[in-house]
């Protein structure tokens, strides 16, 4: 029987304990984070309103808040799922200070023009849609803008739904089952090769 190869063997060891690290991180780390920050959310839109915020705060998704949008320099839409469409301002709470997002409503048509000159909004803290290219937001970790959804429609829009924790995605025990499938199959594979080695 040939000698198992030194270099391919710990290269493999190697992966498999980076994956199983991975798996381990996902489960044990990662998920009591994620549950304790869904937990926090549940709780936000009852509790008291808060300042929007000027910089990205994600403990704050949910909960209510209000701003007073002046100087409105653009409407953009962004994909809303089976809404259609979501129209959102931008907007500066006052001169020299830093611009923000409101979300105004919905709407299905998609060349609907929408006016809007702004004025005191109230609703809940959610994020902004993010153009950033995924791959890039992987590696980057720069916080997600906030954004401002209004709880009235304005502009003559469709109001928008209410906050729903269940769309908050929590994936860690996937992400952890998936990690150690893939050590595994990495370990069944190589044991294989070796076999289909030592035969020839």
């Amino acid at each position: 029987m040939r000698r198992i190869p030194v270099l391919p063997t710990i290269l493999v060891v190697a992966a498999v304990a980076v994956m199983i690290t991975l798996g381990l991180w996902q489960g044990l780390v990662r998920l009591p984070e994620k549950e304790a920050q869904l937990a926090q959310l549940a709780a936000n839109p009852v509790r008291p309103p808060v300042a929007f915020p000027t910089t990205p705060d994600d403990r704050l998704l949910f909960r209510r808040t209000s701003a007073l949008c002046r100087d409105v320099t653009g409407i953009s839409r962004a994909g809303a799922g089976s809404a259609g469409y979501r129209l959102i301002a931008t907007c500066r709470p006052a001169a020299g200070t830093p611009a923000i997002k409101v979300q105004l409503g919905t709407t299905r048509d998609p060349l609907k023009d929408v006016q809007w000159s702004g004025g005191r909004v109230s609703g809940w803290i959610s994020h902004a849609p993010d153009a950033t290219p995924m791959i890039s937001r992987l590696f980057s970790h720069v916080p997600q803008e906030m954004l401002l959804v209004s709880d009235k429609p304005l502009a003559g829009l469709v109001a928008n739904t209410r906050p729903d924790i269940s769309l908050v995605p929590n994936n860690h025990l996937a992400y952890a089952g998936q990690w150690l499938f893939f050590a595994a199959l990495a370990c069944v594979i190589y044991v294989l090769a070796l076999r289909r080695r030592g035969s020839r």
